[in-house]
């Protein structure tokens, strides 16, 4: 089977008829679907699967119990509307990775695992990589299990829904020591390989990232019988902030340094055409290559939002620190991939929280022509997926059979 074979297997799970992307949330019928094909996979290769305490799944090729354990894949769930690739290509080309690893006739010194790690995008209950963030420690079980869905649906809620204890939840500290290494693959994200005319890279660093819940509380009126300036609108002071988010990130961001700023989401209350609205909350996505440059760009656009009459509260929902892939990791596989980029990103990744919480991280990028992702025009060509598919096979290959792994 090749990469693009698995992908189109998976096709049609969660995809919505009306606007072509996916809607692939976590511990929903289409996740469920998705972990069926995985262990279906698993089985396939002979591979033997688990479920962990926190919903990831791991395919084993080899005795898990073993320390040194080479790990491999990506997520399955997607932001609402998003692409095929963003994730499960990286899950697709491991498996395929595998299998190449077997007709090649490699017999492992160490153990192999293909990994699936829950909720990496955050698309439901606004947290990013809560699956590898609740492993590593990150995420404490209680404030996990009280985050809601769009629906009032909190994270417990939905584990017990689709058959899981939520008591279960909590770090494992055991399993990721014997990591000896993680090699995520994941289409890029942007146009870095378009620029360089390559069809795989390796990943450096993750840029550090955050997202912030901004409310506007102002006062509900009539809005034929208010005047102008009588009124305190909560959206007008929200209409500043989305404002603010585009010059601000647009004056830093420079070919030579990243800064972005995004709002994606907003709920309005009492959300009528004729009224004066009582509350806005905006989600505030923003990343940037270092800290200061980070720190200064939330300070200024939630400055800009602040109008007379109108209170504004500023809650943190995450924040990711610069996360710095292994360096002789990274290195050594691009030694072995010759004419291989060194590519940073601005996306964030189950790889960079492992690498946070001290395993050696390393990450693969596949070119996406379009440059478009979290979007139905996210693409990655079949050529290209296979490019990824035997990098990663000679990256696993490596790994697998050295006699010690690269310190």
């Amino acid at each position: 089977m090749s990469v693009a074979a698995r992908l189109e297997e998976i096709a049609g799970l969660g995809r919505d008829p009306s606007s072509g992307g996916y809607r692939r949330l976590a511990w929903t019928d289409p996740d469920l679907a998705l972990r069926e094909w995985f262990a279906g996979e698993a089985a396939s290769l002979g591979l033997d699967v688990e479920t962990d305490r926190n919903g990831n799944m791991w395919a084993w090729w080899g005795d898990a119990a073993t320390d040194g354990a080479v790990i491999t894949g990506s997520h399955l769930d997607s932001v609402p509307d998003g692409g095929n690739f963003d994730g499960p290509l990286g899950v697709a080309s491991a498996f395929e990775a595998v299998e190449e690893l077997q007709r090649r006739g490699v017999q492992p010194g160490r153990p192999l695992a293909v990994a699936c790690f829950t909720d990496e995008e955050g698309g439901r209950f606004g947290v990013a990589c809560i699956g590898s963030r609740l492993s590593s420690g990150a995420l404490a079980p209680d404030r996990a299990l009280a985050l809601r869905d769009a629906d009032g649906v909190t994270f417990a809620e939905a584990l017990s829904r689709a058959g899981r204890d939520p008591r279960s939840l909590g770090a494992e500290p055991d399993r990721l020591s014997r990591i000896g290494a993680f090699v995520e693959l994941h289409v890029e994200q942007g146009r870095g390989l378009i620029d360089l005319d390559r069809a795989v890279a390796v990943g450096t660093a993750i840029y550090p990232h955050g997202r912030w819940r901004v409310d506007f509380s102002g006062q509900p009126n009539h809005a034929g019988t208010t005047r102008m300036a009588d009124r305190r609108d909560p959206m007008v002071a929200f209409a500043r902030l989305v404002l603010a988010a585009q010059a601000q990130a647009d004056a830093l961001d420079t070919p030579t340094r990243a800064a972005r700023a995004t709002v994606g989401k907003v709920a309005c209350t009492p959300n009528a055409v004729n009224a004066v609205p009582a509350h806005v909350t905006g989600w505030l996505d923003a990343r940037a290559e270092d800290e200061g440059t980070l720190d200064a760009l939330l300070e200024t656009i939630t400055g800009e939002a602040a109008i007379p009459g109108i209170s504004v509260t500023v809650t943190e929902e995450s924040r990711t620190p610069a996360q710095h892939f292994d360096v002789t990791l990274s290195q050594h596989i691009a030694g072995l991939l010759p004419g291989a980029p060194l590519l940073a990103t601005g996306a964030g990744h189950d790889a960079g929280v492992l690498a946070e919480a001290g395993i050696p991280a390393a990450m693969l990028f596949v070119r996406n022509p379009t440059g478009i992702s979290h979007s139905p025009e996210e693409l990655a060509e079949d050529a290209d997926c296979e490019a990824g598919g035997r990098a990663l096979a000679d990256v696993l290959a490596d790994l697998l059979t050295a006699e010690r792994l690269p310190r």
